[in-house]
């Protein structure tokens, strides 16, 4: 009997009938003790973190606050900002009374709608060709397509000023040599604005590219046998299968590319200055001329701003979709 009351007191019984205590299993962590893990573990996050944000909130965030501040205030650069005066919503109204302001913005849309139409369709092509066929020297292909969007701009600048030179330019030459008068590339007013998309699409076609590929490679090749087996083609395959499931990268590469292409200010400001006759006059250059050549800070402030929304507007719209898309 003792040996039993012993054993349902917890004790363990030995050969022979000796019982000991045994010792007592350790209780599961609680809710307070998970909270007091997660919580130290949030400090050391934060700890790590505090040099990143840090930078983030003096380089990225306070110029942000700054610039719509001032989008409400008139001021001129060429003054101290204590001279600042408040006028309210004044700077947004008066956004679309200039001809200029009204030219860029058009320009602007016309530059991002062929930039892309240009690239997403291009892209996906090479992307395909360089990821289906068994061909060697593909990895070498990439990384001199890669190549075009790390060199600096400048660089760029430098090469396609001397591709557009009128009469001794590559271009140029070609189509003098098979009769056909060339276009002033970049001194006609038609063509100007063109000329600029065809470096955009050449100096960010390599990214792009490689976000496809990188995308390809997530498609089950199983998808493709299946189809094949089906006695589905290239095309077939093509429209119901790499591009329903290569979606989310398009929609991304589409998001990188509105981006790059509203907010593009250095082939202009290196190659044309805006001209000839305002033709590639983007907003992005106006926002720097207004502020920087005329001191109009409040404007090109709110003209900023307006930027900015309409980029948190089309990446929202793109991300909705995604969603949609993914139910």
């Amino acid at each position: 009997m003792t040996t039993l009351k012993a054993a349902g007191e917890g004790a363990k019984l030995l050969p022979g009938g000796t019982s000991i205590r045994g010792t007592a299993s350790p209780q599961p962590s609680g809710p307070r003790d998970k909270r007091a893990r997660m919580k130290g573990q949030g400090g050391w996050s934060a700890l790590f973190l505090s040099p990143a944000l840090i930078l983030i909130g003096v380089f990225t965030l306070i110029p942000m606050i700054m610039t719509i501040v001032i989008s409400f205030h008139q001021w001129s650069m060429f003054t101290p900002i204590t001279e600042m005066t408040w006028v309210g919503f004044d700077n947004y109204a008066i956004l679309f009374d200039d001809s200029n302001r009204l030219q860029a913005m058009g320009n602007t849309a016309v530059y991002v709608v062929l930039s892309i139409l240009i690239t997403i369709p291009l892209g996906l092509l090479i992307a395909m060709l360089l990821y289906f066929p068994k061909i060697k020297g593909k990895g070498l292909v990439r990384v001199i397509l890669f190549t075009t969007y790390v060199i600096p701009t400048i660089a760029i600048v430098i090469i396609w000023s001397n591709i557009y030179a009128p009469g001794y330019g590559p271009l140029s030459t070609m189509l003098q040599a098979i009769g056909i008068t060339p276009p002033g590339w970049l001194s006609d007013p038609s063509w100007a604005l063109i000329s600029l998309v065809i470096f955009n699409v050449w100096q960010m076609l390599g990214y792009y590219v490689i976000l496809l590929v990188a995308g390809l490679t997530q498609i089950p090749e199983d998808l493709y046998e299946a189809a094949r087996i089906d006695g589905a083609g290239l095309i077939r395959q093509t429209w119901s299968i790499t591009i329903p499931m290569l979606s989310k990268t398009l929609v991304f590469v589409l998001l990188m590319t509105f981006i790059n292409s509203i907010q593009v200010f250095d082939p202009i400001y290196l190659l044309t200055q805006g001209g000839p006759a305002g033709s590639t006059n983007m907003i992005s250059y106006e926002i720097q001329r207004s502020a920087f050549s005329y001191g109009l800070a409040g404007e090109s402030s709110a003209l900023a701003v307006t930027l900015f929304m309409a980029i948190l507007v089309i990446g929202a719209v793109l991300g909705i979709l995604m969603k949609g898309r993914k139910k």
